[in-house]
């Protein structure tokens, strides 16, 4: 993409999680199918779990596209601040499902250190490892690739597909060594990887989840963002003081409520004016902003001087 910018248009964003997204499902699919048929002819079971595991990306794929379709959707009367959450609760799922997926893969490098044996083990053959290094490469493209779609939105959800992505480099990662390891003749090299490979997908699903759960309980705004619209507010004609400022994350949006302070002498319709600046300079200043109100105080007589 060669257009990084920050995009807040909810039909543009909508737009290139879909692009995305239906990259994400071709790629899989694909590579699915060529590591499938790579296993059984080099006779790898490390190469045809691989291949199970980035078809299971298909479905965490279907899952972000649908938290994305109903995040997108317009306020209503029954939800009048809009359905951006649900984006939330489709990161959720993405980093509980990552998370199940770090642990099996675990699971199966620790029992297959405590049954470890040297007999009966099959030696794969060199397509496999062919194999194994494709998808690493293709795959970590994939993370890349979705990892700026995510930055560029804000999206946890999308945040969350692009490290299942990741999940599957690491994978064919602990493949290719597991499967090098058995033609060296050290087969202990591929539980160990996957040991640690569990280790990195567990911390990413950790930090996704936490991620979307801020968003879910309305935490506040970074305090350097809350710094800058400050300083936006005082610039507007008419501001003598900011007396309280609150932020919460909305999902990908940020609401803004904010308190000035005004000359308590003027017109009612002079300090509607002065909040409607305020209010169009935030949300013109900061585009993730999803609404900023305004309340007006007024400030004695005494107190004209700047509070700046």
């Amino acid at each position: 993409m060669k257009n990084r910018a920050k995009i807040y248009d909810p039909a543009e964003a909508h737009h290139l999680v879909m692009k995305v997204s239906v990259v994400s499902i071709v790629v899989n699919i694909l590579l699915s199918v060529m590591k499938l048929l790579a296993g059984i002819i080099a006779r790898s079971g490390a190469m045809i779990s691989d291949a199970v595991h980035s078809a299971s990306d298909v479905f965490s794929t279907i899952i972000v596209i649908i938290g994305i379709n109903l995040s997108s959707r317009k306020s209503d009367t029954e939800h009048q601040y809009g359905h951006e959450r649900m984006e939330c609760v489709a990161a959720m799922v993405l980093a509980v499902v990552l998370a199940a997926t770090g642990l099996g893969i675990g699971y199966t490098g620790v029992v297959k250190i405590l049954s470890f044996s040297a007999e009966g083990i099959e030696i794969p053959g060199r397509l496999a490892l062919a194999a194994a290094v494709i998808s690493i490469i293709v795959k970590e493209w994939m993370y890349w690739y979705t990892r700026r779609g995510a930055e560029r939105i804000n999206s946890g959800a999308l945040m969350a597909d692009a490290w299942h992505h990741r999940s599957d480099s690491l994978s064919s990662a602990g493949a290719f060594l597991g499967i090098l390891g058995a033609r060296l003749g050290y087969p202990v090299l591929d539980p160990l990887a996957s040991i640690i490979i569990c280790m990195l997908i567990a911390k990413a699903a950790y930090d996704i989840f936490r991620d979307a759960m801020d968003k879910m309980v309305d935490k506040s705004a970074p305090d350097e963002v809350v710094a800058d619209m400050r300083l936006v507010i005082a610039q507007q004609k008419g501001v003598a003081g900011i007396d309280e400022i609150k932020t919460r994350l909305f999902g990908a949006k940020v609401y803004v409520d904010v308190e000035i302070a005004a000359d308590g002498s003027q017109p009612l319709t002079e300090s509607h004016q002065i909040a409607e600046r305020v209010h169009h300079a935030v949300e013109e200043n900061f585009p993730a902003v999803k609404h900023c109100m305004v309340h007006v105080n007024p400030l004695p007589p005494s107190e004209k001087t700047n509070r700046r």
